[in-house]
């Protein structure tokens, strides 16, 4: 799998406002494990791991936070801000010119990377082994990511092929 960014290494700083325009900067969570997650409000893919991770999220209490990164640029302000209250997300970092998208290398929607507490990446990929082709998931990537950082262990595996949606990207033509 290409990688930009391997991981055991410092996650790229970035800053990103939220759609109420407010700024968070990915300092902000050190501390704590952090989920970004390139994000679509579109995608159905999405909508299954939104639904999925509210369960995962009550039971890692406050030690992890979840940010969903909307960066496709087909994607306007309404619909964007319509979707994450329909998801009851409290926030939704905006990225319309993708550009940690692609300081990350992310390529799909969903498309995770889990930074442990110290800022350093331990997982990047899906949210678990589901396909096109296979509906039910076997293993939970994502989860048993979160859960071996928070328990000081590296995941394993620490790195998965990311499956849904393309995140929708300007061309350098237009």
């Amino acid at each position: 799998m290409d990688t930009l960014i391997p991981n055991k290494q410092p996650a790229p700083p970035f800053s990103l406002p939220d759609l109420n325009g407010v700024p968070h900067s990915l300092e902000d969570l050190r501390g704590r494990v952090a989920i970004l997650n390139f994000w679509s409000a579109e995608c159905p893919w999405t909508n299954r791991a939104d639904q999925e991770l509210r369960a995962y999220l009550s039971a890692w209490g406050s030690r992890v936070t979840l940010w969903p990164i909307a960066s496709n640029v087909n994607e306007d302000m309404e619909f964007l801000k319509r979707t994450a209250a329909e998801r009851d997300l409290p926030v939704v970092l905006h990225d319309p010119q993708h550009l940690v998208a692609d300081l990350y290398g992310a390529r799909m929607t969903p498309h995770f990377f889990v930074v442990d507490s110290q800022g350093i990446l331990r997982y990047q990929g899906a949210l678990d082994d589901t396909t096109f082709r296979q509906r039910t998931p076997t293993h939970f990537y994502l989860r048993q990511a979160v859960e071996a950082v928070l328990q000081g262990r590296s995941p394993d595996p620490a790195q998965t092929p990311p499956y849904g949606c393309t995140i929708v990207r300007f061309t350098p033509d237009g």
